[in-house]
């Protein structure tokens, strides 16, 4: 498994309200993005939030890059600080 992590800056409690709404109101990923799960962390405290995209293969995680970096970033939670594409080494649930 894989993972985009993408670090912001400069988000609201209103930008990631924003961002919750448009994700349930849609049936999935954009177009060209395979993910398999998503999370977002919000820190309201320091104004960031973390987003972290799955994908079964590093391809799939390859190919989401375009879509993603093609975004409008009205269309994002604030301004990237970083992106990080990882191999998932651990998984664990409780």
């Amino acid at each position: 498994m894989y993972a985009r992590v993408v670090r912001f800056t400069g988000v609201t409690r209103e930008t990631v309200e924003k961002v919750r709404a448009e994700v349930e109101a849609s049936d999935g990923p954009p177009p060209g993005v395979r993910a398999s799960g998503m999370k977002m962390l919000f820190d309201e405290d320091q104004g960031t939030s973390v987003f972290v995209a799955f994908f079964d293969s590093e391809q799939d995680m390859l190919d989401a890059d375009r879509v993603f970096d093609a975004m409008d970033p009205g269309d994002t939670p604030g301004s990237r600080a970083s992106v990080d594409r990882c191999e998932v080494a651990i998984e664990r649930e409780a």
